[in-house]
Parts: structure tokens; sequence; C-alpha cells
């Protein structure tokens, strides 16, 4: 499986700006905060759904299905056992905290995936360049575009150790569950110490260049914002600004008011 998430594809989504897209995920986690009942965050599930097919970034969302699944189902069951509310529905679950169970599972679902389809259209450098351009230091968003690099070479190293483990004939897929990741945590050591000294080769690379040293820096990417994500965002604050004043007027709580 190819780790990598970047998709490179054609769509207008890809075209914009990457500033745009930081604005982007931002405002859509800040509409997934602004509801609380499962009927709106569906709604705004289905937005983000809207955009992931506008980008061609559904094969990414489907390939993190098991992710979501397991994100809903534990933030549904501890919630609705764990939390409160004042009409029985089942044994140890309340109507009001199984509504908000699922309103969480839908929020966090939404999240995941909006942040998903952001690295499906945007690539590293381009997020690197898009947080310098708003003002961010570049040691910082540096540092990020680090991280967001870490997890795919993580997983194509351990891709890697493990087709290696296989050619010598060790049985991985047997067993339980439990015995299967017993066999399979010496292999995650093995790539989590394999990513930490390339780490630290190229921070010695890094160092050797001066990295740092100068204030002045120039960028390969060029990027500017166009009419398009000037539009783009004037309807995304719009939206934005609707759902707020209908949560202001009492819509979109968790009882559904």
């Amino acid at each position: 499986m190819d780790p990598s998430v970047y998709l490179d594809r054609g769509t207008f989504v890809h075209r914009l700006d990457p500033k745009t897209k930081i604005f982007l995920l931002l405002g859509m986690v800040a509409l997934a905060f602004v509801f609380a009942n499962p009927l709106y965050l569906l709604a705004v599930l289905a937005i983000v759904l809207f955009f992931g097919y506008l980008s061609q970034s559904m094969a990414n969302l489907g390939r993190i299905w098991p992710i979501l699944l397991a994100v809903a189902i534990a933030s549904v069951i501890l919630l609705s056992v764990f939390g409160g509310g004042q009409t029985p529905l089942f044994p140890f679950v309340e109507r009001e905290a199984l509504i908000y169970g699922v309103g969480i599972a839908l929020r966090l679902d939404a999240i995941i995936m909006a942040g998903v389809i952001f690295l499906s259209t945007t690539r590293i450098e381009e997020v690197a360049v898009g947080l310098v351009r708003l003002g961010i230091p570049y040691r910082f968003a540096f540092a990020v575009s680090k991280v967001l690099r870490l997890i795919p070479t993580l997983v194509a190293t351990g891709t890697t150790i493990s087709r290696a483990k296989r050619a010598r004939c060790p049985d991985l897929d047997s067993g339980n569950i439990i015995s299967r990741n017993r066999k399979r945590l010496p292999l995650l050591v093995l790539a989590f110490v394999t990513t930490a000294r390339s780490d630290k080769v190229s921070s010695m690379a890094m160092a050797s260049r001066g990295f740092g040293a100068g204030t002045g820096r120039t960028y390969l990417l060029h990027v500017a914002m166009g009419r398009r994500d000037v539009l783009i965002l004037l309807v995304f604050v719009l939206l934005l600004a609707g759902s707020i004043a209908l949560r202001v007027m009492g819509y979109g709580g968790p009882e559904g008011s």
C-alpha cells in the first residue's frame, strides 16, 4: 500500500492557495464544534464528504474507514455508558448520553476526514509555505512539515521491514489478534528506531548546511490568493456565520431544539 497521503489530481480544490485550504480546515473544525445535535452534525459530515468528492479524495477516505469506525464505536459506547442523562433508554444508558455520544462520534469523524482531505490535496511543501505566509515562524512551519512527513516515512519503513521478515518465512498472520500483535511488536520497534536514525542523519545534514543561520529565506514555491480563493472563503465564512447564528438561536443543541 502506498504510504503517501497526497493525491496528485487536477481538481479546483488542489489548485486553491495553501492559505485558503488552511483556513477551510480550521473553519471546518470550528463548524464541527458549533453543533451538538447528531442531525446537524450529519449535515457537517455531508459538507466534508462533498469536498472529498470534489477533490477526488474518496480513495484516501476509504483507506481510513476502520479508524473512523473504531473512533465512532468507542465514542458512542464510552459516552453512552459513562455519560449522564434524565431519560432511561437501556440499562446503564440514558437517552441524552446516547445522543451526546453519537454527536461526538460524528464530530470526531468529520474532523479526521477534513484533515485527510486537506493532506490529500495539499503537498507538505505547500503546507509549510502557507504557514509562513500566514506569519508563522519558519522553524515552526518546518517542524510541522517534518511531523507530516514522519507518518508516511514510518509506514513505509514498517512495510519494508515486514516484507523483509516475510521473505525469511516467519508467519505473521496466524493466531488470534493478540498473538498477531505480539509478533508485529518487534517490527514496530524496528520501524521507530530506523525512522529515528534517518531523522538524526537529516538533522545533521541540515545543521551542516547552516539551517536557521540566516534571517532572509527564498522559496521555490510561490503562492498567491486569487479571486477563486476569496470567493470560496467568503462562501464558507457566510456558512459558518449562519451556523453560529442558528446555534445562538437555540438550534442544533444536544436535544435537537
